[in-house]
Parts: C-alpha cells; structure tokens; sequence
C-alpha cells in the first residue's frame, strides 16, 4: 500500500519516513510488506491509511491539485483535515494511532460487531435496531448511501438486527470484517480518552472549508474541526448527506485520494450524474495529473 507512489515521489517518501519518526516503528514497511493479519489491525490500520492518503495527496498538491472542499469517511476525515491545512501530518498520524488504540481497547475481541443492511432506508433501520437491541447496543454507525447503512453493536444484538431487517424487506446483510464496533455508544470510552489527547494538539482555522462527518456541516475553524472528530467517535458517519450538502456547494467531481475505491461507488449511488475520480496509485496519479 502505497510503496509505489513512494519509490516514485520524493514528496510521498517523505510522509512515509515522518511517520515512522513520529511513531517509533517502520510503519513504511508495515505498509509494503505487511500482512492482512497485521494491518487489518485497526491501531495498524488508522495510521496506514492515513500515512497512503496523505502521501498520495502531496503529490497532487506539487501538481497544483488544489480541492475547493475536503471530506473523509470516519477516519479518512483526518486525511481531508491535513489536506485543508488544519492540522499538522505528525500530529494526525499520532492522534490516530491513539484513536485506533482507544477504539480496540474499548470492546474486547470478539465481542462487537458491524453488518451492513442493503435496501432498507434510514427510519427503518432505526426501526429495526430499536427492536433489536433487547437491553444491547446496536445502531446505525455508517448513512453510506441510499439503501446502504452499516449497523454497528454488541455482536448479538448485531445478529439480531440482521434477521430482523431480512424479515422486513432488506435485500442483504453483510457482516463487515473489522476488529471493534465503530461509531456506536459502545465507542464512549474511546471518544472520552480521544477527547483528553485531542484538546491538547494545536489546530487551525482551514485553508478549504471541510464537511464533517458529525453534523454533515459546512465547518471552517479549528474549534468545530477538533469537536467534529471527537464526537464522530460513538456517533454515525453521515456519508450520505457529506455528499448533498458538497453537491449543493456546487461540487460536480469528486477525487477519493486513498486506498481503494468504496467511496467513489457510494458518491455514484447517492448522485448518479456526480463524476468520481480514483487516486490509489502511481498509474492513477499520472494519469490525473
């Protein structure tokens, strides 16, 4: 992930080699070479997107790839906040790497879980995970798209609110891999120990205004900025309307600067005509560029 725009750009090399100082460890390695196991590890996981999508977007500022707006999905809202000018690379990939520590920590192994419920809209899943819940935490943690939102809980009450939304009408469910359950109440804990670390590293006011995750607000200062990326910790990600509100703005392309291509699918499916832009790799970058 990301070896071969840092072999390629010395501006790339250089965020990858910021991180490893930051953090103590080769994080670069764990990025080329790592396995599945260790990167699907989300204290591994948080600071290597980051690290990728940071490194891939110094190369498209050099080329005077300038975005009107930023944006980012839960964690990729830190790499939309370095972007805007913000917050300093060494102090996000620190933060995160926290952030992923306190997220892991907050529910042991095995106990949480995360389904996504394909072909209900958002009052019915709510509907549904009220019903679900019998005394545990589940709810909707990720608006993706309409008839896309991921739930988020207590394994069990997970499961529950699975069969409960095939019973109502919902085309699928699909138990997401990850190793804690994001964006729910059962996040508490790690938004109040987030919450201590973030309010002593220094913001500003951005360069380009960012729509967050929180309120799917239009914010510019660094005050609503910090309070954004504490709360978005127990609280949904609200993809979905991120996308109207930037579409409002007058936002026609979109350019999803990481690993992968999951937000581009979910831009086209909330605004077909929006034209959607892919930067993951060295052959993407210089085909942009």
């Amino acid at each position: 992930m990301g070896r071969d725009v840092a072999e390629a750009f010395p501006e790339a090399q250089a965020v990858f080699q910021e991180a490893d100082d930051v953090l103590g460890f080769s994080l670069s390695r764990l990025c080329f070479e790592g396995s599945d196991e260790d990167l699907s590890l989300t204290e591994n996981t948080q600071p290597a997107i980051l690290t990728t999508s940071t490194a891939l977007f110094r190369v498209l500022e050099r080329f005077g790839r300038i975005p009107d707006f930023v944006a980012g999905h839960s964690l990729g809202e830190y790499s939309a906040v370095v972007a805007a000018g913000a917050l300093q690379f060494s102090d996000s990939v620190d933060l995160v790497r926290q952030r992923g520590q306190f997220m892991q920590e907050a529910v042991p192994v095995g106990e949480g879980s995360m389904a996504a419920v394909l072909g209900l809209g958002t009052s019915q899943v709510e509907s549904v995970c009220q019903d679900a819940s019998q005394g545990e935490v589940v709810s909707p943690a990720n608006v993706n798209s309409p008839g896309q939102i991921v739930i988020s809980g207590s394994r069990s009450a997970v499961e529950r609110a699975c069969l409960i939304a095939k019973e109502r009408g919902a085309r699928r469910t699909i138990v997401v891999p990850v190793s804690a359950p994001f964006h729910c109440a059962l996040m508490k804990p790690a938004e109040e120990r987030l919450a201590q670390v973030m309010r002593s590293v220094p913001f500003t006011d951005l360069r380009r205004p960012l729509v967050n995750n929180f309120g799917a607000e239009r914010v510019t200062s660094a005050e609503a900025v910090r309070e954004g990326l504490i709360r978005q910790v127990s609280a949904p990600v609200r993809w979905k309307e991120v996308i109207e509100v930037l579409w409002h703005q007058g936002v026609r392309t979109f350019v999803e600067v990481g690993p992968g291509k999951v937000l581009s699918r979910l831009i086209r499916q909330t605004i077909s005509s929006a034209e959607t832009v892919q930067i993951g790799s060295r052959a993407q970058l210089e085909a942009y560029v």
